[in-house]
């Protein structure tokens, strides 16, 4: 049965990070429509206004009654988009004005085109949300699931289960007086310099750049203890990627919310060459942490725990899909 949980949590925690996948999507498809939608109304005034002056020059001429071919098409024509079909020929379209029309044709298109990406964008929103949805329904039916295993455990089990929780606490607290310690021999790891993205040893071998970011470590640490929360990301509350998010986000690096998207931050890093500060990805990037040193690493690993410090050995050694380093 604790295998079971372990399964559901695992299942929890990737689905986690999907939904905060599918809301950097979905903000990204939103910013996207207000700008096209800026552009289409821009677009639109354009044509507005060329047409006006196409219009005005076309009075102008039906006034002076100079062109008779122009003056013969603007009276047989239904509507301005009547007369601007038919100025197809080289000498009606100089008797207006050969670059108002072009300008006139252009902008035309350009609505076409706005319109059209608008709707594609809109159509991608609302699968977006569905998708969302569809994901919102399967974790809460996955947390009742594991609230109904937990609930038919029993008394042995209920109390090993809470002293395990207060063995977490308590290594939080352990840790959290050993964070300075740990941060000052991350920095002093990582203070040799190298010079340019990396550098090529004698034997040909490629070194990565040392972390710039070793500081993060501190940081992480300092938060042993707090909850493991649904799309959290403070210190009310954490998930995996909320955690790393907010620690670099305290030296001035901007992650997003989703370790499926961390994945495409900084540069791989060989799992020897692992320094304090890099980003640890397991179960397919459904879950990612941060390494600390010693084959130790700190996250926050699912419901029902807290942050806390954990080993690359056995689960996470077997689900281990690789790291980032975050280049300064």
């Amino acid at each position: 049965m604790i295998g079971e949980i372990n399964g559901l949590d695992a299942s929890l925690s990737r689905a986690d990070e999907r939904l905060n996948l599918a809301n950097i999507e979905l903000a990204s498809v939103r910013r996207g429509i207000r700008e096209n939608q800026h552009a289409l109304r821009v677009a639109k005034h354009n044509l507005r206004a060329s047409r006006k002056t196409i219009a005005q020059r076309l009075v102008t001429l039906y006034t002076n009654g100079t062109d008779t071919s122009t003056l013969e098409l603007i009276l047989g024509a239904k509507s301005l988009d009547d007369i601007l079909n038919q100025l197809d020929t080289e000498n009606r379209v100089s008797s207006v004005d050969a670059e108002v029309l072009t300008q006139v044709r252009s902008l035309e298109t350009s609505v076409k085109e706005h319109a059209r990406e608008l709707a594609r964008e809109q159509r991608q929103v609302t699968q977006l949300v569905a998708m969302r949805r569809q994901q919102q329904r399967a974790i809460e039916v996955r947390l009742g699931d594991r609230r109904n295993l937990l609930s038919s455990l029993n008394g042995q089990i209920a109390e090993l289960v809470h002293q395990e929780q207060e063995r977490q606490i308590l290594a939080a607290q352990r840790a959290r007086q050993e964070a300075p310690e740990i941060a000052q021999a991350a920095e002093a790891q990582t203070a040799q310099p190298a010079v340019g993205a990396t550098v090529a040893t004698p034997e040909g071998a490629t070194v990565i750049p040392p972390s710039s970011y070793s500081g993060v470590v501190g940081i992480a640490l300092g938060y042993q203890g707090v909850p493991y929360v649904w799309g959290g990301a403070s210190p009310s509350g954490f998930d995996c990627s909320g955690l790393v998010m907010y620690a670099y986000a305290q030296v001035g690096v901007s992650l997003p919310h989703s370790s499926y998207a961390m994945w495409n931050d900084g540069v791989a890093v060989p799992q020897d060459q692992l320094e304090p500060g890099d980003l640890v990805f397991f179960d397919g990037l459904g879950h990612v942490g941060i390494y600390i040193g010693g084959g130790m690493f700190v996250h926050a690993p699912h419901t029902g725990t807290v942050v806390q410090v954990s080993s690359l050995s056995g689960w996470y050694a077997a689900n281990y899909v690789g790291a980032r380093r975050i280049l300064g």
